[in-house]
């Protein structure tokens, strides 16, 4: 039965995340200890292996298309404006501390529908990064390509796999560290039915237990 695997990987750390600084949409590099650790990362273990074949698609911000250019410095990669991280308004730039009394943030970091002052509502938020991404399965499948590689900000990623992963959780349990992330498995098949995906492991692999079954979800 033909499938597609999705590596879907957080990027790497900025100064701001560094600080407890939410960014949302502001565009920063990587940190100097940022791209330091993701070279240690991929000395350390093993990210996925890309071909002519494989497609590279990243939400339009410098810290996922650089963290892309450290993994994989020869690969062309294509942006998608709906795999952006979420419009924080009023919120951009500031650290828990100071939105800890602002109203609404206490409902919004819990995943209720809290209101970020001029910044992006959650469904609007959640309708856009899941027409982005099945609009990138549905890409792979024309294409004829097989593999994809994606990099997108945290709170990206917890929504697609929270919305779409079997096991079935919240999205704070899809957390990960910086430049880590999941390989996926679609079967069209069944995201024709209902778009579903099998989460297959974590990434990247540890290079002397790439077979050991604790990678496996």
């Amino acid at each position: 039965m033909k499938s597609y695997k999705i590596y879907l990987i957080r990027h790497e750390m900025t100064e701001a995340n560094e600080h407890g600084v939410y960014l949302g949409q502001t565009d920063v590099p990587l940190s100097p200890e940022g791209l330091r650790h993701l070279l240690d990362m991929k000395e350390a273990f093993d990210y996925p292996p890309v071909t002519p074949a494989t497609k590279l698609f990243a939400a339009p911000l410098s810290r996922c298309l650089q963290t892309l250019q450290v993994l994989y410095p020869k690969a062309d990669v294509i942006t998608l404006e709906g795999l952006n991280e979420c419009s924080l308004g009023e919120w951009e730039g500031k650290t828990v501390t100071q939105l800890k009394t602002q109203p609404g943030f206490a409902e919004w970091v819990s995943g209720q529908s809290g209101a970020i002052p001029g910044g992006e509502d959650a469904e609007s938020f959640q309708t856009r990064v899941s027409e982005a991404f099945e609009q990138l399965v549905e890409y792979l499948m024309r294409s004829g390509s097989t593999e994809a590689v994606v990099c997108v900000p945290g709170g990206v990623m917890m929504l697609i796999m929270a919305k779409y992963a079997f096991p079935r959780a919240s999205m704070g349990e899809w957390a990960t560290d910086a430049a880590c992330g999941f390989e996926v498995r679609v079967t069209p098949e069944l995201w024709m039915r209902e778009p579903v995906m099998e989460a297959v492991s974590l990434i990247p692999w540890n290079k002397e237990e790439e077979s050991d079954d604790e990678s496996r979800l």
